[in-house]
């Protein structure tokens, strides 16, 4: 009945800023490895959770503390339900799934679907319908339960909507790693066992590929078994301890990690990180790529349109970005960047000024991305931007709600941009999403990036501001060690470091910041353009027409699904 014989499984999805079923970056990578995919016309069906009420609306209050209220949209106008239901058991109870479908459409009209679980149904208790609404809400058994829906769930769906032929089920991060308990299931009643054997193991194992996202801890869920059992109401994945348990928990990684028969990290680095973690398991790398037509912006699809036509099909084209006139690649950047301050000054009344500089800095407010380390010798700060006539930086991310560092580091920022007006303008966007991030990777004078290493498994915003010919000043980790080439693609913060660095690496690393933006950024951006042009150009050429979807997903076909 139908042809897709990649199942991609994910928590979140990130398919445009009005369907809030997306956290960040993992949803975003989702939503770009779809498109890609639909491009490429790969045979690929994609799951994830409705999220009626989203992650969440990030308030900032008067005295720049962050609270989130529910992210509500309009279902029915984006989403269309499907005739289809199919059930679960948790906690004993039986609980009735119901499915919304999207389409995305690639290049060439090729749709993959994206199906949307739902537990908000009549016949589920009042608990249970409010399973799928929050992403990433709840306590431990909230989670539990999420991914019980995800991932047995999500099997039953496909198999309900006829999608009997899938060859290869993606598990992107271990949320939905359960998917591998129902294949078991699958394979055991298939095989008529009373138990699950080894060839059940490797059957499965056969099918399924593995991206691990994260080499921070938080990112792996583990449970108490005492919950698992609550949760799942059986006992007989514990007789199979070394598949579904470590140290005494479920634990959804290992789970994915032992069930698997491809596993890849998002990063060259990452794979390393991730080889030291999982030390008994063979991880490969596929780094990260974003969806160029989705992240170039319009001045910059017009110019690409003019001069390297087929780009969209062809992201590897743009290494022909180095043709293109230099005074051209600044009228685009121009465009972007009015954009950005207009959309920018509208919302907070900031009075940027086209003619500074400006720093972008956009992800997840978390302890490990250091967003305070631009400000680790503010008088220094002073200084340079005294120096150079001024500097403007445009802030913008979320902590989670249970993140109160992550809070504080925003409520710094907030204080900083007070404190700091006269010397410099500070801009603070909430309510991060895929809206904002379009403006701010487009406009922004140079994108900056500065992660504790080694916990930026890959990092994806300075992929998309190099499709825009923004070029990174970041903290070699993740993708950037890939990326970076000194002067000509960008600049690097600090040194390579090969483990995890301490507080005195931290103090080197804001020196070498400094540096890098009095001594070079500065003086280029200024005195000589024709060199910035060329970097910007290379940024394009050289990033741009590597770090895309199209690349990533064409490695994952080749290396991963039908290998």
């Amino acid at each position: 009945m139908n042809h897709q014989v990649i199942a991609y499984f994910s928590m979140e999805i990130g398919i445009n800023a009005e369907i809030p079923t997306y956290s960040g970056g993992l949803g975003v990578l989702a939503g770009d490895t779809i498109r890609a995919a639909a491009d490429l016309k790969v045979p690929l069906v994609a799951v994830t959770l409705l999220h009626r009420k989203g992650y969440f609306h990030q308030r900032i209050t008067p005295d720049g503390w962050q609270t989130e209220e529910p992210a509500h949209w309009a279902v029915d106008d984006f989403l269309e339900k499907l005739p289809v239901e199919v059930c679960v058991s948790i906690e004993s109870r039986t609980v009735r799934l119901g499915c919304w479908r999207y389409e995305v459409t690639g290049i060439s009209g090729f749709k993959i679907p994206v199906y949307f679980l739902d537990t908000d149904l009549p016949q589920n208790s009042d608990w249970d319908r409010e399973l799928t609404h929050y992403l990433y809400g709840g306590d431990r058994r909230y989670r539990l339960c999420q991914e019980v829906i995800l991932g047995i769930g999500g099997i039953r769906l496909l198999r309900a909507l006829g999608h009997q032929n899938i060859e290869r089920f993606h598990l992107n991060e271990g949320h939905s790693s359960l998917l591998t308990l129902e294949l078991l299931d699958e394979q055991r009643q298939q095989a008529q066992h009373e138990t699950f054997l080894s060839q059940d193991i490797e059957a499965v194992r056969d099918k399924c590929i593995f991206t691990t996202h994260t080499p921070v801890p938080a990112g792996h869920d583990q449970f108490p078994l005492e919950l698992a059992e609550q949760v799942l109401g059986r006992r007989d994945i514990f007789a199979m301890k070394e598949v579904f348990c470590c140290e005494g928990r479920l634990n959804l990684t290992y789970l994915a990690l032992n069930l698997s028969r491809h596993i890849n990290g998002v990063a060259k680095k990452h794979m390393e990180v991730s080889r030291s973690l999982f030390a008994h398991y063979e991880i490969d790398a596929i780094t990260n790529g974003v969806h160029a037509a989705t992240w170039t912006a319009q001045p910059f699809q017009t110019l690409f349109d003019r001069y390297i036509p087929g780009w969209r099909q062809d992201n590897f084209s743009l290494r022909s970005a180095l043709r293109i006139a230099k005074e051209e690649i600044w009228a685009a950047h121009q465009e972007a960047k009015k954009a950005l301050f207009h959309y920018a000054n509208h919302l907070t009344n900031a009075g940027l000024d086209m003619d500074v500089f400006t720093l972008g800095f956009a992800r997840r407010a978390t302890e490990y991305k250091r967003w305070e380390l631009l400000f680790a010798d503010v008088e220094q700060l002073k200084a340079i931007a005294t120096q150079f006539g001024g500097l403007q930086i445009i802030f913008s991310g979320k902590a989670h709600p249970q993140d109160q560092a992550g809070k504080r580091a925003i409520k710094r920022i907030l204080e900083l941009k007070e404190t700091l007006r006269k010397e410099m303008t500070i801009v603070f966007l909430e309510n991060y999403d895929m809206e904002v991030a379009k403006f701010l990777v487009a406009g922004a004078d140079v994108w900056l990036n500065t992660p504790l290493p080694p916990f930026e498994a890959s990092g994806t915003s300075g992929m998309k501001a190099a499709l825009n010919g923004v070029p990174s000043l970041s903290v070699l980790d993740g993708w950037w060690l890939e990326g970076h080439i000194e002067g000509v693609t960008g600049w690097a913060i600090g040194e390579k470091i090969l483990s995890g660095k301490t507080a005195q690496d931290s103090s080197n690393d804001a020196r070498s910041l400094y540096d890098k933006l009095a001594g070079v950024v500065l003086p280029l951006f200024y005195q000589d353009r024709r060199r910035f042009l060329d970097i910007m150009a290379h940024a394009i050429a050289l990033n741009g027409s590597f770090f895309n979807a199209h690349r990533m997903i064409e490695q994952y076909v080749l290396n991963a699904y039908f290998r």
